[in-house]
């Protein structure tokens, strides 16, 4: 007797965490999550590998079907769907303005930090008789930062003697520079920088950060990478302070 092989999404709660949902959302906002997570779970994208690639196919899949209408329904009429609010990972993580169009309308809204694809922005009588609008959210990847759920994906180019030798490992975040250490012989592909992602907002907690690791022959080399730190450090403004 040949054995059933096991889903690649095992429940509808893991469906909606591949596509950095939070619960059931519209046809168009499934669809723009989708699109966001399928080009960051590429095999060649930061964060990205073949076994999520193929998840966050069936996890759409599954969402897709239970959110289609049967054939055998009456079709029925139903409101036009609202407007994704598309953000950076900047606004993302800090807030701030971005614009809306609601029909003939463009409006300007403050977006508070901390928001994550699937959840709804509010917007108090915005709607045609007064009441409040609840906007789905996506956010999109922009500058080499990706958001899939709490977490921030990036890469980082690093020299192949780095890899090979081991040594520090200075990388450029959207929080500054960090440092990292590499040991020869037993480098990860990917590094987590703790509580870099995005912040903590209501139930969802701080995210991390994680950093693939490209190797590149444009990288500087740990040399390189000293003097540039060090340079950094020693400046004439500083020196003059």
């Amino acid at each position: 007797m040949r054995a059933r092989s096991l889903p690649e999404v095992a429940s509808t709660r893991e469906a909606y965490a591949l596509l950095g949902l939070t619960g059931p959302v519209d046809g168009a906002a499934l669809t723009a999550a989708f699109r966001i997570a399928i080009k960051a779970a590429r095999p060649e994208a930061a964060g990205g590998s073949e076994a999520r690639f193929r998840k966050t196919i069936a996890a759409w899949r599954l969402l897709q079907h239970q959110t289609a209408p049967l054939a055998l329904e009456a079709p029925t009429v139903r409101p036009a769907s609202p407007p994704v609010v598309g953000i950076g990972p900047r606004e993302a993580l800090e807030g701030g303005l971005t614009e809306v169009r609601i029909g003939a309308r463009l409006l300007r809204v403050r977006v508070p930090a901390g928001l994550r694809t699937g959840e709804h922005l509010r917007l108090k009588a915005a709607g045609e008789d007064g009441s409040d609008l609840y906007l789905p959210v996506l956010v999109r990847g922009a500058k080499g930062l990706s958001a899939v759920g709490d977490d921030l994906y990036m890469t980082c180019p690093v020299s192949h003697r780095v890899l090979a030798d081991g040594g520090r490992l200075e990388i450029e975040t959207h929080a500054g520079p960090r440092s990292a250490w590499l040991v020869a012989g037993h480098q990860p592909l990917r590094l987590r920088l703790k509580g870099l992602g995005l912040p903590a907002r209501g139930a969802r907690p701080q995210g991390h950060l994680f950093v693939t690791l490209e190797p590149s022959e444009d990288a500087p080399s740990a040399a390189e990478d000293l003097l540039i730190r060090f340079t950094r450090v020693w400046t004439p403004d500083r020196l003059a302070a």
